[in-house]
Parts: C-alpha cells; structure tokens; sequence
C-alpha cells in the first residue's frame, strides 16, 4: 500500500524552527519528486519546496527561501523540511506529495499521491 506520512508539525513562536519528515512506505522514493505543499484556511494548497530524488535539485518558494531547507534521505525513503526563523504566516497545515509526471514543481494538481499533513503553528 502506498502512504506517504508527515511529522514533527506543533506549536512554535515566531523566530522558532522545526523540522518536518515526509517518509513514504510501500515504493521508493528513489526515481521521484518530493514537493512540500502548505495549506491555510480558506486558502489554496501553495507550493513550498520541491526536491528531485534523482539528480538532488532543489526549490523553494520565494516566501521561504533561505529560511527553510529541503533535504532527502534515500536510505531511510524520507525527505525533510528545515523550517527557520518561522514567521505567523508560515502556519498551515503542511503537506508532502510525489509529483507525478506531468506539472510545475508549485501545481499542486501534478502531485498524485498525498500524505494526511501536519499542522504548523506558528504564535506568541
């Protein structure tokens, strides 16, 4: 069965950080594409990071470069999500999928497999 799985979402203070683990179970990530998706309320599944488990390359939206770090670990078929400096509107409910083969890296509607997310709270 195939499940993709988040964790180590909570409840941080602005200028806090925490790291998210995607770990996938019945297929490898081996040949495919991580991206992390956040969500708030009301609002649409935006695009985050994006990592190429092949060749390693990497993407970041604008709001979160140099605050956030994708990084993929093959032996353990997971991919992390370093998120610093973490700012109130950063809090969503964060998502990881495998992008399928056709779709920009930030289309949510290229990704064909989601995991349940985990919820990122970022307050005073």
């Amino acid at each position: 069965q195939v499940q993709l799985v988040e964790s180590g979402g909570g409840l941080v203070q602005p200028g806090g950080s925490l790291r998210l683990s995607c770990a996938a179970s019945g297929f490898s990530l081996d040949r495919r594409a991580i991206g992390w998706f956040r969500q708030a309320p009301g609002k649409e599944r935006e695009g985050v990071s994006y990592i190429n488990m092949l060749d390693g390359s990497t993407f970041y939206a604008d709001s979160v470069k140099g605050r956030f770090t994708i990084s993929r670990d093959a032996a353990k078929n997971t991919v992390s999500l370093q998120m610093n400096n973490l700012k109130p509107e950063d809090t969503a409910v964060y998502f990881c999928g495998t992008q399928g083969p056709y779709g920009a890296w930030s289309e949510w509607r290229a990704y064909d497999y989601w995991g349940r997310g985990t919820q990122v709270t970022v307050s005073s």
